[in-house]
């Protein structure tokens, strides 16, 4: 798609945010079309360019850094001295959206906060990011993905009976708040080209992750407190009964949402599950019904039992992983690979913005910045 053709063609975020959180929101901004400068220290840059989760660098940085800040400029600043600040604030007159996710009272302290940039720039859209918000004995904390996880009670949902809270293994509450974050920033600027009116947008991880789990948390209301009781085996959702889980097969593994029990006994030509005909059971005995199921399905093949299951429109998926999924069709299809490059001329392959414009795929080949690769460019 042409550029200028794109929903945020022609605004500018001047981001001031680092690690993942903030950068995923102002990620999706670029990738709709907005120009987003990324506010970076002289030297040092975002914190998460040394931010290795894996022993795979790019140009001697974190490959996750270029993963979540391709298409976007880099402007380095010195926010600690005047000079920085008054060469920040002359890039925010031309702003139409401010992102930051320093911890509560830090812009404030740099003349940078809503207030000060409102004054600056009277329509100024501005989004904080923080771990706990402004208020209660949290608000220091650091907003970690791992550590919100772990207050906001999303642990208990993984696993099985016996294994403990288990965390998801990726950062599941930095990517959802961002995304709530960039919902906030579009809205405001729907309402800003109405009105002309400024706004300030609000997200912090931790109450994005208790949004996450709206289902599990207004039934623990409803039914009186009782506790998430996890199935002792083949887990998936600890509401729901069997036979929602994954289970091991001859070669594989197979996934089964909600279905009937007494269909599949019936499919599957596992008699023992013929027993179970009040639907009721099939959360009260859903131990027994899985250990049943497990012990079955080992029997035959993932693609045997597929057979079985999908003409009769039970919901059932092989399980993939990395290598068998960028080899199948279904995935093929989607093209949601893109390959972009810095300026130094290194390739890097990853994801395209999952969106579509116009039934049109949306794709970027500009990596991530060097750290004040585009400051004589902004400055002129």
């Amino acid at each position: 798609m042409d550029p200028n053709k794109l929903p945020l063609a022609g605004i500018t975020v001047v981001d001031f945010s680092q690690f993942l959180s903030g950068p995923s929101a102002s990620l999706r901004l670029a990738d709709l079309g907005a120009r987003v400068i990324k506010i970076e220290r002289p030297g040092r840059g975002d914190i998460c360019r040394e931010l290795y989760v894996s022993d795979t660098e790019i140009e001697g940085e974190s490959t996750i850094f270029h993963a979540i800040n391709r298409n976007k400029l880099s402007y380095a600043a010195d926010l600690k001295t005047e000079e920085g600040i008054a060469k920040v604030k002359e890039l925010l007159k031309t702003a139409d959206v401010v992102v930051q996710n320093f911890r509560p009272g830090v812009m404030k302290r740099l003349g940078l906060d809503y207030e000060s940039v409102k004054a600056i720039k009277p329509d100024i859209v501005y989004g904080r990011i923080s771990g706990y918000g402004d208020e209660g004995p949290w608000a220091g904390k650091p907003g970690q993905d791992l550590l919100v996880q772990s207050l906001s009670g999303l642990t208990q949902f993984s696993g099985n009976q016996n294994d403990g809270p288990v965390p998801m293994g990726v950062a599941v509450v930095d990517i959802l708040a961002g995304a709530q974050l960039a919902q906030g920033l579009l809205a405001c600027l729907v309402r800003r080209d109405r009105t002309g009116e400024s706004g300030l947008v609000d997200v912090n991880m931790f109450e994005s992750s208790l949004d996450l789990q709206f289902e599990p948390l207004t039934i623990y209301w409803q039914d009186g407190g009782e506790p998430v009781n996890r199935t002792e085996t083949n887990n998936a959702h600890p509401l729901v009964g069997a036979p929602y889980g994954v289970y091991e097969t001859q070669d594989g593994h197979l996934a089964l949402a909600m279905g009937s029990i007494t269909q599949l006994g019936e499919l599957l030509g596992c008699d023992s599950l013929l027993a179970y005909q009040d639907p009721k059971t099939w959360f009260s005995e859903r131990d027994a019904i899985k250990r049943q199921l497990a012990d079955h399905l080992k029997t035959g093949t993932t693609q045997a039992w597929l057979d079985v299951l999908e003409p009769a429109d039970i919901w059932c998926a092989e399980v993939l992983d990395y290598q068998q999924l960028v080899e199948h069709e279904g995935y093929k299809v989607l093209e949601m690979e893109q390959e972009v490059k810095t300026s130094s001329g290194k390739t890097l392959r990853t994801t395209r913005c999952p969106i579509r414009i116009n039934s049109q795929r949306l794709y970027s080949p500009l990596g991530a910045p060097h750290i004040g690769e585009h400051n004589e460019f902004l400055e002129g």
